[in-house]
């Protein structure tokens, strides 16, 4: 299972792979560049750093940018705020986020510097934004299981992933517990998704690797990619088995960069995985 360039368009920081199931496409986000891409070619580029997305309708996304949950129409280009996201301090941004099942997102912050303790774990729902896990260094691996029972989490700088059970509105309702841990083998943990089957997808910053593993924490396989910094994978494409995968210039020494030529670009595998559509964020009709 070869990965293949998907855009050819490299970024500093790749990220937010996001497969939208009613438009049959691929959204990503380069932070650092303040753009949004889809594979169709089309980019538009943002005043601010955004570094995830979601979607509303057909042809309205969430966007996490620097200091706000925002809407974005695809066919006007207009923005509205959600609301604010520690729009009062200079020093953080977004990083890493995803639609949760019952209608909610979750979105992380962090220092732009990767400052210690500097982020958090928020979770919007119902036009609220409420903090859920904090201090976090670097937030990332956002993903829900299928049964829609739990949360997966990581902070990067801890190399730990967590697991966190939902109530019937999908807030947690237990302490985090810890399911994987990458510390031992000094791995960093990125962006994350669970298949149809429970199993979970975690791109491997500095490894250049998506690691594939079992319900039961299990390694079960690895998806080699040709350049080290792997940021984000989404499964989608017409029957949601492809592996979109984001990738990063940033971090890489100019030497790397000679030698890691597709360093940035965007990745597809075929696979025998499955994913599972992005629900829908729920907004006010006014944003439609």
């Amino acid at each position: 299972m070869s990965s293949s360039v998907h855009d050819n368009r490299p970024c500093t920081l790749g990220e937010g792979a996001f497969w939208h199931p009613e438009l049959g496409k691929l959204f990503w986000c380069d932070v650092i560049g303040k753009r949004l891409l889809c594979d169709d070619g089309r980019e538009w580029q943002f005043d601010e750093h955004i570094s995830a997305i979601g979607w509303i309708s057909k042809t309205v996304l969430l966007i996490a940018s620097e200091t706000a949950l925002l809407s974005f129409n695809l066919e006007t280009n207009e923005k509205a705020r959600l609301c604010k996201l520690e729009a009062d301090d200079p020093k953080t941004r977004s990083n890493d986020g995803r639609a949760d099942p019952y209608g909610g997102f979750w979105i992380g912050t962090m220092g732009k510097q990767a400052e210690l303790d500097a982020g958090a774990i928020y979770r919007y729902y119902k036009g609220e934004l409420r903090r859920l896990f904090a201090p976090i260094t670097i937030p990332n691996a956002i993903c829900f299981s299928p049964d829609r029972a739990f949360a997966y989490f990581t902070d990067t700088y801890y190399a730990r992933m967590m697991r966190v059970a939902l109530d019937q509105d999908g807030w947690p309702c237990a302490p985090p517990s810890k399911v994987l841990d990458f510390s031992k083998e000094g791995q960093n943990p990125d962006g994350a998704i669970a298949t149809e089957d429970g199993e979970l997808l975690v791109a491997l910053w500095g490894a250049s690797r998506v690691a594939h593993f079992g319900r039961f924490g299990e390694l079960r396989d690895t998806f080699e990619l040709p350049t080290s910094h792997v940021t984000c994978p989404a499964l989608g494409g017409p029957n949601m088995s492809t592996l979109f995968v984001t990738t990063a210039q940033q971090g890489l020494s100019n030497e790397k960069l000679r030698n890691e030529p597709h360093a940035g670009k965007t990745f597809a595998i075929e696979t025998s995985l499955r994913g599972t559509p992005a629900p829908k964020v729920l907004v006010s009709e006014t944003v439609l």
